[in-house]
């Protein structure tokens, strides 16, 4: 069970380190679509500097739980931004389908927070 968690968590890890490095290099393909969904160019390394930093809070067993709040906070958004401009389903579902791994990778790993969560 607990493995099983560590590649849930470090699948939705791997996506939200790749992805907080690419705004943070700005290459192109991330400028163009940050902009069409309405985002101003100057957000793009903040946002990538705030992925990264709830990602490694989320890597860290003592802090995970932070990084679980903090990265479902992020997802929200990018859901609720995808909504605004009106994306398609699939656009506005993969950030909750990252939720789903970021919790269920975490209540996997984490025996306390399986206690805070009991599923059965």
């Amino acid at each position: 069970m607990k493995k099983l968690g560590w590649v849930l968590s470090g699948l939705a890890a791997l996506f939200f380190l790749v992805d907080s490095g690419m705004k943070l290099v700005k290459p192109p393909e991330v400028v163009k679509p940050t902009l069409e969904l309405g985002w101003p160019e100057s957000s793009i390394v903040g946002l990538g500097v705030v992925l990264l930093t709830c990602t490694l809070f989320y890597l860290w067993p003592r802090t995970a739980v932070l990084g679980a709040v903090l990265l479902t906070g992020y997802l929200g958004g990018a859901v609720a931004t995808h909504v605004r401009v009106g994306g398609p389903v699939f656009n506005i579902l993969f950030p909750v389908v990252f939720g789903c791994f970021v919790w269920g990778g975490l209540w996997l790993r984490d025996e306390r927070v399986r206690r805070l969560l009991p599923l059965a």
